[in-house]
């Protein structure tokens, strides 16, 4: 494979005019404030360093990119909304950015279907809006849906909060235009439920990062409204308590969400957003649930359930929403965790283990952290309801951030091990990017690392997309 080097020095002028005739004059950027911007996600590990972003408005224009790429052997950094958390679209290394921002149409709506096409730059909550208008739901939810883009959520299979009713993001997409690293335009599966016709290319984009090529065109699919969303929250005194609670509830009804959020998220949350704490009683951990509260059938049977929760020992206190307003506040008290605690510079680990043995993995993982840096604060969040937890280690103010960070890099060592140790994955649902490659070992055996990256060589011969992301 002819490896690609990052290009230290600006672009060479003949590279930046064929870039303009490409897209156009005003559509190619190298001014500093458009370079960070462009070059960077959520993460905070890599200061962004690209040569310049181009805005392509158009699937021959992208692969017009790529194929200049190959000649002068550019590297491709793909950019969405930029609210990934594993620096998987960070251009740290001299790479040309290619941003989705003007392929943010929507077209091709079909109600019999219940299908629509998204340009890679339509915003998650832009397609949600449109779904809503057609009377269908696109139910794929995150804290990012007003700002993350589809292609980007394709790219990482995003996940998010309603997983446990409704899955991944790669169970929502019937069909896939992109462009490979060779420059070719695949259009994948064509919106097909049933195809058998060998193998399915379109799931090896979804989750690549960017990696193999660019999605630059998705056929999504859409379903039914929910009805009349209610949510429950519920004050917890230990978390293998969460673990009863939803097997409770889980083996009577129907959730289209189960989240978790501990007492010291809660707290900061509070303190930092225009909310209040959801009762009085307070506890170590806070179990959210959402349901369809259809009718007064099933508000009786939560109801029960919340009781028997009490008198088991498992709920302390609770509350229901009884409104939207109140619905959307609840959400906020898990939502805002991750915006509130920014701040604080947090080093974060996306990890899963199988639902049932995510206690014991919880308590092992605090363990280590606790024992080795004591001085660090924890906040714990996730998607309990799918075995996702989110370990968060909260920057000391007196602490350097590089210094931080090179630290949480070795706490990560004793915390994947653990994974390991559970069968689980390194990254559930933020992709490996940069900050989790030295860390795939852990999730991915040597023979599944070499298979991913013959298959890396097979789509992109000349590593120009998104080279240095995954693995080396």
């Amino acid at each position: 494979m002819a490896e690609v080097l990052a290009n230290a020095a600006p672009l060479a002028d003949s590279v930046l005019v064929a870039l303009q005739q490409i897209v156009g004059e005003d559509k190619v950027r190298t001014d500093a404030e458009s370079l960070q911007t462009f070059g960077k996600d959520w993460t905070k590990v890599y200061e962004p360093q690209p040569a310049a972003i181009v805005f392509p408005a158009s699937v021959e224009q992208v692969q017009s990119i790529v194929q200049l790429a190959n000649k002068q052997s550019l590297a491709l950094v793909p950019s969405g909304g930029r609210t990934g958390l594993s620096a998987g679209a960070v251009a740290a290394n001299g790479e040309v950015v290619v941003a989705f921002d003007y392929m943010n149409k929507i077209s091709g709506f079909n109600a019999i279907d219940r299908t629509v096409t998204c340009g890679a730059g339509v915003i998650t909550e832009q397609l949600q809006q449109y779904a809503e208008e057609q009377g269908l739901f696109y139910p794929v939810d995150f804290a990012s849906s007003g700002s993350s883009q589809i292609g980007g959520n394709i790219s990482t299979n995003a996940g998010g909060i309603k997983v446990i009713k409704y899955g991944m993001t790669r169970d929502w997409v019937a069909g896939l235009t992109v462009v490979t690293g060779n420059g070719e335009i695949l259009h994948l599966n064509n919106g097909l439920l049933k195809n058998n016709a060998g193998y399915d290319l379109r799931q090896l984009f979804i989750g690549a990062e960017g990696t193999l090529g660019f999605v630059v065109e998705a056929t999504m699919q859409l379903t039914r409204q929910p009805d009349n969303l209610t949510v429950l929250v519920l004050g917890v005194p230990e978390f293998s308590a969460i673990m009863d609670v939803l097997n409770s509830f889980q083996s009577a009804m129907d959730l289209t969400a189960f989240e978790f959020f501990s007492e010291k998220a809660l707290q900061k949350v509070v303190a930092h957003q225009d909310l209040q704490r959801p009762f009085e009683t307070a506890a170590e951990f806070y179990a959210l649930l959402e349901f369809e509260n259809s009718n007064e059938q099933i508000e009786a049977q939560a109801m029960a359930l919340f009781e028997y929760c009490m008198e088991q020992g498992w709920v302390l206190d609770g509350v229901m929403s009884q409104s939207i307003e109140q619905l959307k506040n609840l959400w906020r008290l898990r939502e805002d965790i991750s915006e509130t605690i920014s701040q604080w510079t947090p080093y974060k680990n996306d990890i899963s283990t199988v639902i049932s043995k995510v206690p014991g993995f919880l308590q092992e993982v605090e363990a280590v952290v606790n024992a080795q840096y004591p001085e660090f604060e924890i906040i714990w969040f996730g998607h309990i309801g799918d075995g996702n937890v989110h370990l968060n280690i909260l920057k000391p103010d007196t602490l350097d951030k590089a210094d931080f960070f090179e630290q949480c890099h070795r706490v990560s060592e004793w915390v994947f091990e653990i994974v390991a140790k559970y069968r689980g994955s390194v990254s559930a649902e933020h992709g490996v990017g940069m900050t989790k490659k030295d860390f795939l070992h852990y999730s991915r055996s040597a023979p599944e690392v070499a298979l991913m990256k013959q298959l890396k060589l097979v789509f992109d011969p000349n590593s120009v997309m998104n080279p240095g992301k995954i693995f080396d």
